[in-house]
């Protein structure tokens, strides 16, 4: 069920992402040419396919939320650019291939970046298939997990824990913002867009809060332990960029142990929606991926 559903849900966005930013010839023709670069690049298209997902299980068609599932897409393909710079982290691969500062240069990976992120909100904002109150909903829980108090916060604070030692609070903290707010803003935009009760709403937080930590700490595991051929980027750049990770301060075992636990607390946060099989199943890859 699980790599059916996926390949589904990936074609979906796969096809709404070619639409809502083609190529085109005009004068600033590169921008889009930079744009398309990472946003097409693949990648797991797991934000989309969760917004998808929680827009189905609280009663809505998937189809009604491609706008918003791609506008989170082009969010999170935004973050990415930004985090390759040299400003950031510096790194010379995503995906398998050159960041896209490596050969567009840094000024128009910059304003890909920009470019993503307005036709996000953009897209999300022109669409007209569901009830302004849920889209607007949406689009602000979107734009929260994002910003300052989301992903950028997390970014911050990842910044300024460089060269230290962090504390678990810390580490958590951090990592809920800057890897597990856009989960949420997937998790509880979709549940938002169907005008899902409470009960729902505070499952879709609590999963996206479990696999959103899991997800990192096994980001941090194969940063030490993965193959940079099946990553599609370098690995050891934690420890170049000497970033407190939670490897660098618990050791591969306890993160190991870490990642059942969250995925434990994911899988029953999932038996709240009737039809949970593929959030189940999306759990439990997410924590025994090698890539």
């Amino acid at each position: 069920m699980l790599k059916e559903t996926m390949e589904r849900y990936g074609a979906m966005v796969e096809a709404a992402l070619e639409g809502f930013l083609p190529a085109e010839t005009c004068r600033q023709s590169r921008i889009f040419e930079a744009c398309r670069y990472s946003l097409m690049a693949g990648g797991k298209r797991i934000r989309p396919m969760l917004l998808l997902e929680f827009y189905r299980l609280c009663g809505g068609k998937p189809e009604e939320a491609l706008p918003f599932a791609c506008g989170l897409e082009m969010i999170h393909t935004y973050s990415l650019i930004h985090d390759d710079l040299p400003c950031m982290d510096d790194d010379d691969y995503r995906r398998g291939r050159l960041s896209n500062h490596k050969v567009y240069g840094e000024a128009m990976a910059t304003l890909a970046g920009d470019a993503l992120l307005n036709r996000a909100f953009e897209i999300m904002l022109a669409q007209t298939a569901l009830p302004a109150n849920r889209a607007l909903a949406a689009a602000a829980c979107i734009s929260r997990c994002s910003g300052v108090y989301g992903m950028i916060g997390g970014q911050v604070q990842d910044l300024a824990l460089e060269g230290k030692t962090a504390t678990l609070e810390e580490l958590q903290e951090m990592v809920g913002l800057k890897t597990g707010a856009l989960l949420r803003a997937a998790c509880e935009g979709g549940a938002l867009l169907a005008g899902a009760g409470e009960e729902q709403l505070q499952a879709a937080r609590n999963y996206a809060d479990c696999i959103g930590l899991a997800f990192q700490i096994q980001d941090d595991i194969l940063d030490v332990t993965g193959d940079q051929a099946v990553l599609g980027k370098a690995i050891g750049s934690d420890e170049s960029n000497q970033k407190t990770t939670f490897v660098s301060v618990y050791g591969l075992e306890t993160c190991r142990g870490m990642v059942r636990n969250l995925t434990q607390q994911a899988l029953a946060a999932a038996d709240v929606f009737a039809d949970g099989e593929f959030l189940k199943e999306l759990a439990l890859y997410l924590a025994q991926r090698n890539h």
